[in-house]
């Protein structure tokens, strides 16, 4: 068994243990059992009206300036008033459309009492290929790329089975309003599904082309009875729409992929072309046991110290991100749920899981998942836009915390979730965009045009005339100086970010509106000199860059600490999941060890003191990234373990959001492989850094494929005494290259490898 797959001995009991197959915008999850053959069906549009698809933005740009005079007088719970009183609004859940069943009729019962006899099941992470075997029945199941269409061939010699849609899936609503149909065509069958939500003219339907080869097809309410066939290919389609939908058009197209003589080999062939080209450009080589490596899933997670399940974790982490990543990038549960119930709404949560899963997409070679990020921001940048002029009365575009891919706009929030208050959102968005354009050294000039209305943002949010405070006056008292035409400025002429969000987190001695999140801070300065690079020489990029050297610095609290808010008097709360305050550290290159030491340290005194509250996994590995970027390998470990260690993994090996498989969530699961890299090797456009954060369990390995953020591939390979790494860069550049012994400088010529040998202890 290679590393590049997982496999079980047994079918999938529980939808969480499904393998799973997608192609960003169909997903499959499939259970693989010889007797009752299910693939639940999902896809990325489909969300449940629940009110959420009217909301809109709170109106409250003119209560901003009085809501900051309050906070600058020292009024610190001022900002819970910053609202239209409107209760907690989700956004529209995610939920899956329905499952495809084949159940056998031909007496082949299961032998033994788990029904394992001569069983496999496994998912191929170099072709997406889900196959399960038993005997001389076969089931294949993949999600084509190039096609979008989910495709399903078993094959046996006599295959007598019942087939249908079934949309009885866990927690469906009550009320649902579902059609079946089934039809016999010249290929075999033609079965339909339509679901209208409830009080809701807004509806999916699902398509199903079944081509029999051999036997006879007969309809058998809801769907088909098929007898004697040697093999059974489904090819199925699902779209979301409103008021009623044509399906001739659907089934002239998937009646055109059935053309070909041979259509599964031609379907898959067509598809490996651009998922297996993905998925091979980066591989890790630990020199596990190869003992190990053949283990099924299920026991391999149960081994959290083996080099085998870091290994196979990796891969399954790439492969499930890029498997969920087409029109939308990963939700908090990928592609994939097999329950109408997903927890937090399935959503896309911007404030942190959306950048955790996703970043790896640069270093690991996946333009495809950044393309996907890219899809979602730019179809909600008009509601970016409302999200500013509604909330602060601003040009420009500001994200909201959480989206279900269709609105963008920011209506999810209350009183201890003050997410409309979130101004950094943006920027955290669009920095994959800005890392993935440094790889190819070229600027996307969509790229360009989201900073410049983010720019635009913080020059009307920063700049508003208000009165003045002196924020070295005590918390609770009146401001200092008179009223003025002034922007909110403190000693030295650094402007005031007020109100200012630190997600999901709260001082422990006010409100969770407050003033100068560390987030906030390092993200106006990052978005301001970013959109100023892509706008060079012009007069905006002349005022971003003065505007962005306004912006107060970081502050360093009693404990040594880089402070969660830069704001006298403003205490932290260290027991949190999120680290949004150490932005600047990652994925910012704001504060580094070489660059900015002493905030380096303050940023790391900040990391011990963050504690781990509920244990959830995205808080676990963002510590990893922060720990990594800081040169902290035993932290890393650590931080990596808890996971490991946690029983965070279904068979799937898709991941939960808490210990003991705890609620089903792709954080951990795409969050691992940035993890990884980033202690193996990192980039800016200046700088290569070598095995900065390396973990001690990890002493020999091969990481191929790596992009780097000044143009190169990279391929590392490492022993406890020495590393190997060659690249070969596409644009020539001079760089400084780090590490154990210190820097140097490196010149790059476009079109030449460069081989570099180093010790790896000192």
């Amino acid at each position: 068994m290679s590393e590049h797959s997982t496999w079980e001995p047994r079918p999938a009991q529980r939808w969480e243990d499904a393998f799973l197959s997608g192609n960003g915008h169909h997903g499959a999850l499939v259970f693989g059992d010889p007797n009752d053959d299910q693939v639940v069906v999902t896809h990325h549009t489909l969300v449940r009206p629940n009110g959420g698809e009217h909301a809109r933005p709170p109106e409250l740009a003119d209560q901003l300036p009085a809501l900051q005079d309050r906070l600058l007088a020292g009024k610190l719970h001022a900002a819970e008033e910053f609202t239209d009183h409107r209760a907690l609004q989700w956004v529209q859940p995610f939920h899956p459309a329905f499952r495809t069943r084949l159940l056998r009729r031909d007496g082949d019962g299961h032998d033994g009492a788990d029904g394992s006899r001569d069983y496999r099941r496994t998912v191929d992470f170099t072709t997406g290929v889900v196959d399960a075997v038993r005997g001389d029945w076969r089931s294949r199941v993949f999600v084509s790329r190039a096609d979008d269409v989910v495709v399903q061939y078993v094959t046996a010699p006599e295959l007598t089975l019942d087939l249908a849609l079934d949309h009885q899936l866990p927690n469906a609503p009550t009320g649902l309003g579902v059609g079946h149909g089934a039809l016999l065509t010249p290929e075999g069958a033609l079965l339909t599904l339509r679901a209208r939500y409830p009080d809701s003219d807004r509806a999916y339907t699902g398509v199903t082309l079944v081509a029999v080869t051999g036997g006879r097809t007969a309809l058998a309410a809801p769907g088909v009875r098929i007898e004697g066939a040697t093999a059974v290919l489904l090819l199925t389609r699902v779209r979301r729409h409103t008021g009623e939908l044509d399906t001739a058009e659907t089934v002239r197209a998937l009646r055109d992929l059935l053309a070909a003589a041979r259509p599964y080999d031609d379907l898959l062939g067509r598809h490996l072309a651009l998922h297996r080209t993905a998925y091979d450009r980066v591989t890790l080589d630990l020199a596990a046991d190869p003992a190990e490596r053949a283990l099924p899933g299920s026991e391999l997670v149960g081994r959290p110290d083996s080099a085998a399940l870091l290994e196979r974790l990796f891969a399954a982490g790439r492969y499930h991100l890029l498997s969920a990543s087409g029109l939308n990038p990963p939700r908090l549960t990928g592609l994939w749920t097999g329950d109408w119930d997903t927890a937090w709404a399935g959503a896309f949560t911007n404030d942190a899981n959306v950048n955790l899963q996703t970043a790896s997409a640069a270093a690991a070679a996946l333009p495809e998942v950044t393309a996907a990020l890219a899809s979602l921001i730019h179809r909600q940048l008009d509601d970016w836009r409302e999200n500013a002029r509604a909330v602060f009365g601003a040009r420009g575009a500001v994200a909201p915390a959480h989206t279900d891919g269709e609105s963008g706009l920011s209506y999810h929030f209350s009183r201890e979730y003050p997410l409309h208050l979130w101004t950094a959102g943006a920027d955290w968005l669009l920095k994959p965009l800005v890392d993935h354009d440094e790889t190819r050294g070229e600027h996307d000039p969509r790229t360009a045009a989201a900073l410049a209305q983010v720019a635009l943002f913080y020059e009307d949010f920063l700049t508003r005339t208000a009165p003045r405070t002196d924020p070295s006056a005590d918390p609770g008292t009146a401001p200092r100086t008179a009223p003025s035409t002034a922007p909110h400025t403190a000693p030295g002429g650094h402007l005031v970010l007020v109100p200012s969000y630190s997600p999901e987190n709260r001082p422990a001695n006010a409100s969770w509106g407050a003033l100068n999140a560390a987030m906030d801070l390092s993200a106006a300065r990052h978005a301001l000199r970013t959109a100023a690079a892509y706008h060079p020489g012009t007069a905006e990029a002349a005022r971003w860059l003065a505007l962005a050297d306004r912006v107060p610095p970081h502050r360093i609290n009693t404990d040594g600490a880089l402070a969660e808010w830069a704001w006298p008097g403003l205490d932290d709360t260290y027991d949190h999941r999120h680290l949004s305050h150490l932005y600047g550290v990652w994925p910012l290159d704001e504060i580094n060890p070489y660059d900015t030491p002493g905030l380096a340290t303050a940023a790391h005194r900040a990391l011990e003191l963050r504690g781990a509250e509920n244990d959830s996994a995205h808080g676990h590995l963002h510590h990893a990234l922060v720990a990594a970027r800081l040169r902290d390998g035993d932290r890393v470990a650590h931080a990596l373990g808890q996971v490991l260690q946690g029983d965070f993994f279904h068979a799937s090996l898709m991941s939960a959001h808490y210990p003991n498989r705890d609620v089903y969530n792709a954080d951990a699961a795409h969050t691992l492989p940035a993890v990884v890299i980033e202690a193996v090797i990192q980039s800016t456009p200046g700088r290569l850094v070598l095995l900065p954060a390396l973990p001690a369990a990890c002493p020999t390995g091969r990481l191929r494929g790596v992009r780097t953020r000044f143009g190169a591939e990279a391929d590392i390979s490492w022993t406890p005494d020495s590393a190997t790494a060659v690249l070969r860069p596409h644009r020539s550049c001079r760089i400084e290259l780090r590490t154990s012994s210190g820097a140097r400088p490196l010149d790059l010529v476009a079109g030449e490898d460069c081989v570099l040998t180093v010790r790896t202890q000192e």
